[in-house]
């Protein structure tokens, strides 16, 4: 057995590091830090020349079957508008060019914080990615509201509402009113 495998090794133990100000998981023998961060999700809203805007039914959990934007977890060595044109790709089969970003959501409950883009998509052919059951490309009138995946599918969706209705070029972040 290795070191990697060995569960007497390595961080394990919960303590306040000297000049820190939380419990941090250390290793006893070593001193060594397991510092835990927040997780990067990127995603966008992406929209057709006509305007329709394009989700994805789920096909992994968690909220399997219920409707997303392309969206997932930022990968090393890539930057955060290359994740959000990758899990485009990877889940709707989408082309796109991001236009700018939309929201930052800091979701500390649950340890993400979310980049969303505006993007439009530059090949209007959109397929499921093993990702997703299928895809859709959908007015803002016709959007399945009760069926989307989570709170900040529908906060995406109202805001770049707002956006495009407005002209607003500035990110937008958590609501006030909603919980995450």
């Amino acid at each position: 057995m290795s070191d990697s495998e060995d569960p007497s090794v390595g961080p394990r133990v919960y303590r306040v590091p000297d000049g820190d100000d939380r419990e941090r998981a250390t290793c006893p023998e070593c001193g060594f830090i397991a510092y835990e961060n927040p997780r990067i999700v990127v995603g966008v809203v992406a929209r057709a020349d006509d305007e329709r805007i394009l989700l994805c039914r789920r096909a992994i959990p968690p909220r399997i079957g219920y409707w997303t934007l392309p969206a997932g977890y930022m990968e090393l060595n890539e930057t955060a508008e290359a994740g959000a044109c990758r899990e485009a790709y990877e889940e709707a089969r989408a082309n796109l060019k991001l236009t700018g970003l939309l929201a930052v959501y800091s979701l500390a409950r649950i340890h993400q914080v979310q980049l969303i883009y505006r993007a439009v998509l530059t090949d209007p052919h959109v397929e499921a990615g093993p990702e997703s059951q299928e895809v859709g490309l959908f007015h803002y009138s016709e959007l399945p509201w009760d069926e989307l995946a989570f709170p900040t599918v529908k906060w995406a969706l109202q805001h770049d509402h707002q956006a495009h209705m407005e002209g607003h070029g500035q990110a937008f972040a958590n609501p006030t009113t909603e919980e995450d």
